[in-house]
């Protein structure tokens, strides 16, 4: 088995002190660095998704529902949209970087594309093309982004296993639902 760490958007906007800031979101970021640090040789491949809003019609809203929209946030080109400090260790050994919802609502880390060679590529090619098998997934946040990336992994057949305690989520209910529904898919949850 081939085995990659996706690490999902690990942003200052999702983070302490920005405009849609999930708690604990800074420590998440410097435990992803440790843990790429101690175990980046386990991973035949590491890499990072990012929100990267250009105009994501009704994704954004002056007045949102926190379900289907949201305040403005990780707008393309903007400091808010830049992966967390503390994550810069990590970065470091991040192959790929797949940007996603220039113009929707995207949560899925397999929604996005990277440039490779010049070429816009997404997740699941970019994966396959390295016959990666197994991912673990870490990141921000656990009951959004973190559960879509997880679930694509599993419809695209990879053996997925969320890394808990390398994740931050929203709310504690949002957070426990999203958990049945990824062990429901057949996501390993490991703390």
């Amino acid at each position: 088995m081939t085995r990659a760490l996706i690490i999902v958007d690990v942003q200052l906007d999702f983070c302490e002190g920005g405009s849609l800031a999930v708690e604990g979101g800074s420590a998440v970021a410097a435990g992803i660095t440790e843990h790429v640090v101690r175990h980046g040789q386990e991973y035949a491949a590491i890499v990072a998704t990012a929100d990267w809003h250009i105009d994501p019609g009704e994704h954004w809203s002056d007045q949102p529902d926190y379900v289907d929209s949201w305040p403005v946030h990780c707008e393309a080109g903007t400091a808010g949209a830049e992966f967390r400090p503390e994550l810069a260790g990590a970065l470091d050994h991040v192959q790929a970087v797949f940007r996603k919802g220039q113009h929707a609502a995207a949560y899925s880390g397999f929604e996005g594309s990277a440039e490779v060679h010049g070429v816009q590529i997404g997740l699941a090619e970019w994966l396959r093309e390295r016959d990666v098998t197994e991912v673990d997934v870490v990141g921000i946040a656990t009951d959004h982004c973190v559960r879509a990336t997880a679930l694509d992994a599993r419809a695209e057949e990879l053996d997925t296993t969320v890394l808990l305690g390398l994740t931050a989520g929203v709310a504690p209910e949002t957070t426990e639902a999203a958990l049945e529904e990824m062990r429901a898919a057949g996501v390993r949850v490991s703390d």
